[in-house]
């Protein structure tokens, strides 16, 4: 692809005045926003509000529907996924990753085990077993703990409101090429005084084959468990204890080991009580444990080599907060709170012959402690509305943050590493007509290197007294809602002291300062009856100023065109990705998710989706992704490594064509 079509498709989303879709938060002003234009088939969702974007995880997207969290934030703009195999990607967010984008889960912190990241917190999402996803950008939030200085993602279930029906359910059912075959039930009974959740999935696929139709070592199977069970005494009051488990297996093209279990435990407790008095208007608690089993191997799901390997490493993580929501007067809000997270980290591993006929027995052996992690930290967030449309959104937090080194034979074998985390924000928005919405916002984030950051260097060296990561971001743009016209522009500028790079050669971690701009665009066009125009496109920029280099593992620009009829009994529509070639780059040097491989061609894919409602609750859907099946890579991808049966490749191809059928029954 040259650079003119994506420059015309940036233009098209420049267009109408541009900003993005709806979704009205207690922080907007107090007015009705017109209609959203929706699409039986998503394609990208918009920025709703100021900095937050809102999804339906249930909803059918494409490219098709998403089995796993990374795989569905790859269709938001701005959002790009490191491909390692057919599951568990790395999700990046205007060219950060890792502990920069916090993953929540129902509000709760969750964190992968694998010290290369084979499993991060997103490959123990199931993402049609939660009722939305909401994305909000930059540090303009201290509500979600410290160091989100690319934003935060939440998965979150809704409280079930039974005043229609006391049993409630949604089911759906996905095939497609490549083996796709995935089932999602969930049902819910209740009343007044309470109720009861169950919900369950399962996604499988086979290797998938890239446009030359070369098979890429990536099969996979996901299965999930959930339940809840709600006590609502009262309409204001609900206590819920809740439980999930969760499992699965991944082959990796990328790696010389495979994911052979992907266990997840689950156990939380949570309160909440609105409307108190006239100016508390409601207090949340919630306690809850994150326990993460993972085991790979390199030779239950390929062809075992001489020597037979395994590695378990798991991860304890316990938590527990209470916020209050305060409006003293009709014009301001306070949120404050305290939270606590604590987290452990272990491993064992063992070997055997191949030829010995014998699996390596890693259960016998004693579990290793490796790091300890404990925060602690308070916040408080006001926001005040002043006559003509104008608001204020400010907070500010405080953490006390720990980490305990307790390997052995390393130079800070036995140390604790303890800092104090400053965070805050303050924004202005402005309704500036009945249709535009400008804001402006200054965010500060301070986060400690994380567990893989401090892991990075082999023994006897460490990189475990890492400075402490600060972001200040500048974040601007407008928001357009008019009866034909939902359309958003966000930008930002932001400046890394002390950013944590990570480089493959030297195997190093390092801090440096770092440079980071860019911006998103989106906008739905109704041109006439049933007929909608999808644009979308995302740009970032990023430099290392102490090196005086390009910053590693930025995505390239990126568009996104459809067009879609729908009738709300039949709807029909087209895809079309464009993606620039990306030149800036810094070969081995990026995160911790992965580091630049070299120089990518940009790409275009075209796909076509179509859906029939042959009822209120019943929606059927299909698609054909990638069309014209070419051969593509994404340019934040892993490198390919050596596996018997399949071709090396530089990077982890792309499917190639490939169609889908899914099911849905709401009832």
């Amino acid at each position: 692809m040259r650079r003119h079509p994506l420059t015309l498709a940036i233009t098209l989303a420049s267009l109408s005045s541009l900003p993005v879709i709806a979704e009205t938060t207690h922080e907007s002003p107090a007015k009705e926003s017109p209609a959203q234009l929706q699409s039986a088939v998503v394609i990208a969702p918009q920025m709703g509000d100021v900095l937050r974007v809102s999804t339906d995880p249930k909803a059918p997207r494409q490219p098709v529907p998403a089995h796993d969290g990374a795989d569905l934030l790859k269709n938001i703009p701005g959002f790009s996924v490191i491909r390692k195999g057919g599951t568990d990607g790395d999700p990046v967010f205007r060219g950060m990753a890792a502990s920069r984008l916090s993953i929540l889960l129902d509000g709760e912190m969750i964190h992968g085990g694998c010290g290369m990241r084979m499993d991060p917190p997103t490959a123990y999402v199931f993402p049609e077993a939660y009722e939305e996803v909401v994305i909000l950008k930059g540090p303009q939030t201290v509500k979600h703990g410290p160091g989100n200085s690319a934003g935060v993602v939440m998965f979150e279930r809704h409280q079930p409101d039974f005043s229609d029906r006391a049993i409630q359910g949604h089911a759906s059912a996905t095939l497609g090429s490549f083996g796709r075959n995935d089932q999602v039930g969930k049902m819910l009974l209740g009343g007044e005084q309470g109720y009861i959740e169950l919900s369950g999935t399962r996604s499988d696929a086979n290797n998938y084959q890239d446009g030359n139709g070369n098979d890429v070592h990536s099969a996979y199977t996901r299965w999930s468990s959930n339940a809840a069970l709600g006590w609502t005494p009262n309409r204001d009051t609900v206590i819920e204890l809740s439980a999930a488990r969760s499992d699965g297996e991944a082959r990796y093209g990328d790696r010389g080991m495979d994911g052979s279990k992907f266990a997840r435990e689950n156990l939380s407790l949570r309160y909440q009580q609105n409307n108190l008095t006239p100016w508390l208007a409601q207090v949340r608690a919630r306690v809850y444990r994150n326990y993460i089993d993972h085991v790979m191997d390199n030779y239950s799901l390929r062809t075992p080599p001489m020597m037979q390997m395994v590695s378990n490493p798991d991860r304890d993580t316990t938590g527990a907060s209470v916020s209050a929501v305060l409006t003293p007067t009709v014009n301001s809000e306070w949120e404050m709170g305290v939270d606590q997270q604590k987290n452990h980290h272990t491993s064992r591993r063992a070997n055997s012959p191949t030829s010995s006929g014998v699996k390596p027995d890693y259960r016998s052996q004693p579990r290793t402690k490796n790091m300890a992690f404990d925060s602690l930290g308070v916040f408080a967030e006001w926001t005040y509305h002043l006559p003509g449309n104008h608001s204020w959104h400010t907070g500010a937090r405080l953490n006390r943050d720990e980490a305990k080194d307790l390997r052995s034979g390393r130079d800070t074998s036995g140390s604790t590493d303890t800092n104090t985390l400053r965070n805050g924000f303050v924004r202005y928005e402005h309704q500036w007509d009945e249709a535009n919405r400008v804001y402006i916002g200054l965010g500060h984030s301070e986060r400690a290197a994380d567990f893989w950051e401090r892991n990075k260097q082999t023994a006897p060296s460490s990189t475990f007294d890492l400075d402490t990561e600060k972001t200040t971001q500048w974040d601007v743009g407008i928001l357009h809602k008019s009866e034909r016209i939902n359309a958003s522009l966000s930008a930002f500028y932001t400046q890394h002291r002390d950013f944590i790079l990570i480089t493959n050669a030297p195997n190093d971690a390092r801090n440096i300062r770092a440079t980071s701009y860019g911006a998103e665009a989106d906008a739905s066009i109704q041109l006439f009856n049933h007929w909608t125009l999808m644009t979308a496109a995302a740009w970032v920029h990023g430099s290392n100023d102490s090196d005086n280099m390009p910053l590693g593992q930025i995505s390239p620009a990126e568009a996104r065109l459809g067009l879609t009829y729908d009738n709300q009994r039949w709807s029909a529509g087209a895809l079309w990705r464009l993606v620039d070639d990306q030149n800036r780059v810094a070969v081995d040097t990026g995160n911790i998710v992965g580091q630049d491989i070299g120089k990518t061609p940009g790409f275009t894919v075209f796909s076509l989706h179509a859906g029939y409602r042959p009822h209120t609750d019943v929606l059927l859907t299909a698609g054909i992704d990638n069309l014209f099946d070419i051969t593509y890579a994404e340019h934040l991808s892993r490198g390919g490594v050596d596996i018997g049966g399949y071709e090396t490749t530089t990077r982890i191809n792309e499917p190639g064509r490939n169609v889908w059928l899914k099911a849905q029954w709401q009832f």
